[in-house]
């Protein structure tokens, strides 16, 4: 009876923790051969016959018969009179078949083999568990959130799995409450000890990538290819499609009309504002795409270098610098190569200045925000209006007034 008290939750660690037969079984057959060991010193002689459904178990030890007074190994070897106590037809060079019963072992050694037993069955879920996820990295997951704090958001999947959600991996616009279900991707999964963590992310540019697969059926189906995917997250992203049936649009079939199949996505991501645009392998033409919704006059190419030169009617500069910078930095990110705007017609006048040459009144992360916007001279930015200057670029009112003020002195008659 006690072998049955002891492994009576067999089956409900099978049924609960989805292990198999064959493996349930090598799991405890192993914790039963560890204390085997720790009691007898060896478990060679020991056979182990294990029926986890039923919950039942037999312990055997094999021993050898030698004469009275002459056992050396009490483990391996019984004595004539100990062995006929067994049975009575037993002699020396036979061998003995006993049973151990698990009260033989000891409480205290009882107690550790449960012990055992329960971290055995933890180590086999940990390793399944990292395996799992392992093979998610990448795709689209979603869980409940559990407990929000400072640095991290944690998440609590359908099956009890706890996930992580870094601050740094998450949108800048994100709230999140107890309850509400999150959308990612798994993108790591670590060790922490024994135990896996999973790392979800959704500033990751595979996220975006994955949310056109899981919304937008042509790309589910691979009639449009997603080719780059590019972002700021929460700000700007730029994805480039591209398809091999000329019948099918790859941009309109992403947006959709009036963005209607593309607003799910727009929503999932904060209100990000995403250009897809259509994939080529003509440089040229792939940067003017990249720099939409500027339009670029011209472009050269320092394939070498990597560099290109845009070229823009003044009107077109801001629109292709983009708020913050972020519509050059994403096409320059899309295309591989690092784009230099150039205002077409930019000859400096005579009685004009470039920005530079103030480099020792105005700091020059300050002349740096101006040629963002494409302001490179003292009267590109004299001929701006102050509210203007302050939408489009990142500094105060304050530090754009005392600019004006450093440039106007340089202008008075």
């Amino acid at each position: 009876m006690e072998n049955i008290a002891l492994i009576e939750s067999f089956s409900e660690f099978k049924d609960d923790k989805l292990i198999d037969r064959v493996t349930l079984m090598a799991i405890l057959e192993d914790v039963f051969r560890n204390a085997l060991k720790k009691k007898y010193g060896s478990d060679d002689n020991f056979d182990i016959i294990i029926n986890p459904d039923k919950g039942d178990m037999e312990i055997w030890r094999n021993r050898v018969v030698v004469a009275d007074g002459e056992v050396e190994d009490e483990n391996q070897e019984i004595a004539l009179s100990e062995a006929q106590k067994i049975e009575p037809d037993f002699e020396v060079g036979e061998d003995v078949s006993e049973e151990v019963k698990l009260i033989d072992l000891g409480r205290r050694a009882i107690l550790a083999l449960r012990q055992n037993l329960i971290s055995k069955i933890h180590e086999h879920d940990n390793t399944n568990l990292y395996k799992q996820f392992k093979d998610l990295i990448g795709e689209i997951y979603t869980a409940e959130v559990h407990h929000v704090r400072p640095r991290v958001v944690i998440l609590i999947d359908d099956e009890g799995n706890e996930i992580v959600l870094p601050k740094e991996k998450q949108i800048p616009s994100d709230f999140f409450r107890k309850g509400d279900n999150v959308r990612g991707i798994i993108e790591s999964v670590e060790l922490k000890g024994n135990k896996p963590q999973i790392i979800m992310s959704r500033t990751a540019d595979k996220f975006l990538e994955k949310l056109f697969e899981q919304e937008i059926p042509e790309v589910f189906d691979g009639l449009i290819m997603i080719k780059n995917v590019v972002r700021i997250p929460g700000e700007k992203a730029k994805v480039a499609v591209d398809s091999y049936d000329d019948r099918i649009d790859p941009v309109g079939a992403c947006v959709g009309m009036k963005g209607s199949r593309i607003h799910g996505i727009v929503r999932e991501l904060g209100n990000e504002n995403i250009d897809v645009i259509n994939y080529t392998t003509n440089l040229q033409l792939y940067i003017t795409r990249a720099l939409s919704p500027a339009k670029v006059s011209s472009v050269k190419i320092d394939e070498e270098k990597k560099r290109a030169e845009v070229f823009l009617k003044l009107e077109e500069v801001s629109k292709a610098i983009g708020r913050g910078g972020h519509n050059i930095k994403l096409a320059g990110l899309l295309t591989g190569y690092e784009l230099d705007v150039i205002r077409e017609g930019a000859a400096i006048e005579e009685d004009d200045v470039e920005l530079t040459e103030f480099s020792d009144e105005i700091d020059g992360w300050i002349i740096d925000e101006f040629a963002k916007i494409g302001l490179d001279t003292a009267r590109s930015i004299l001929n701006q209006e102050v509210s203007d200057l302050v939408r489009r670029t990142d500094l105060e009112e304050e530090t754009i007034l005392e600019v004006i003020r450093i440039l106007k002195e340089e202008f008075q008659d």
